[in-house]
């Protein structure tokens, strides 16, 4: 882990992440925070961490190695309700002052997914994280943590710089590209494929993002092997969050399930909500 203030460069990073929407830190993490997390990838996927809608018998689990296992899935969502692991990714300290230098010195957290993308599985089509999570002040990053070298070929992030800068959210729609899972694609934005810029990454870096960049992975066309991922979201934490995810509620405004990773929590009064619970997302 690298010492606090290591990344003493702030001004670049902020600019960079200002004008293209993004920002790669490279070795944020190291080999072994890497490993720990993969490893408790297998753990949760297997049950060991708790029971999850969507997840394995106990027989099924026996009956699979650990690559048929990770091959059922595509994701694990909000892992850091049961992992203290994944939790503790959430509160990175690199991360965090990384965030804390973008947005401010009130950081919280509403979300983690875990990746693993194994070879032959699909991407996801051009979207924004700010469709799924609205923010009241455009603060929404998401923090994309490298667990396997991220390449072209096994399927990395491309994201279109520049894409966040309108403010503009685009609209979505059903699609039949066989080359992504089943969430809806973005469209009818002023961008080109000519535009697009593959993020190739290596283990341990991470890839800060804004809710508006539009993004894009692209299947794993390796012959073996994973482009695993741990991707976390944050905002400021003075801006309210309409989300209703989980266990809706007629018009919420302020989403509470939340953690706080920097500084002091404005809306504390209203207390913490349990909102969401775990779930395995499936390959289907």
């Amino acid at each position: 882990m690298r010492p606090p203030g290591y990344w003493a460069d702030m001004s670049s990073i902020r600019q960079d992440y200002d004008r293209d929407g993004y920002v790669v830190v490279s070795g944020l993490l190291t080999n072994r925070e890497v490993a720990g997390l993969i490893a408790e990838t297998l753990a949760i996927s297997r049950g060991e961490r708790g029971a999850i809608p969507g997840s394995l018998t106990a027989e099924e689990v026996q009956n699979n190695d650990d690559g048929e296992i990770f091959n059922r899935f595509i994701a694990i969502h909000f892992p850091h309700k049961i992992s203290t692991l994944v939790l503790q990714a959430l509160k990175h300290p690199g991360v965090v002052e990384i965030l804390t230098g973008l947005l401010g010195p009130n950081v919280k957290a509403m979300q983690s997914m875990l990746f693993f993308k194994q070879a032959g599985k699909p991407g996801q089509a051009w979207h924004q994280d700010e469709f799924y999570i609205p923010t009241r002040d455009r603060s929404l990053t998401g923090v994309w943590i490298a667990l396997d070298d991220a390449t072209i070929e096994n399927g990395c992030l491309w994201i279109l710089p520049g894409s966040h800068t309108p403010g503009v959210i685009y609209p979505t729609r059903q699609h039949d590209d066989k080359r992504f899972d089943r969430a809806r694609e973005a469209y009818d934005f002023p961008f080109g494929a000519e535009d697009a810029l593959p993020v190739e990454v290596k283990k341990g870096d991470v890839v800060f993002f804004n809710g508006y960049l539009l993004h894009r992975s692209l299947p794993n066309n390796a012959s073996s092997g994973y482009r695993r991922a741990l991707v976390n979201h944050y905002m400021r934490a003075e801006s309210l969050l309409p989300w209703n995810i989980g266990k809706p509620e007629r018009g919420r405004t302020d989403y509470r399930d939340i953690v706080m990773v920097a500084g002091v929590d404005p809306y504390r009064y209203k207390g913490i909500k349990n909102c969401s619970l775990p779930y395995l997302r499936p390959d289907i």
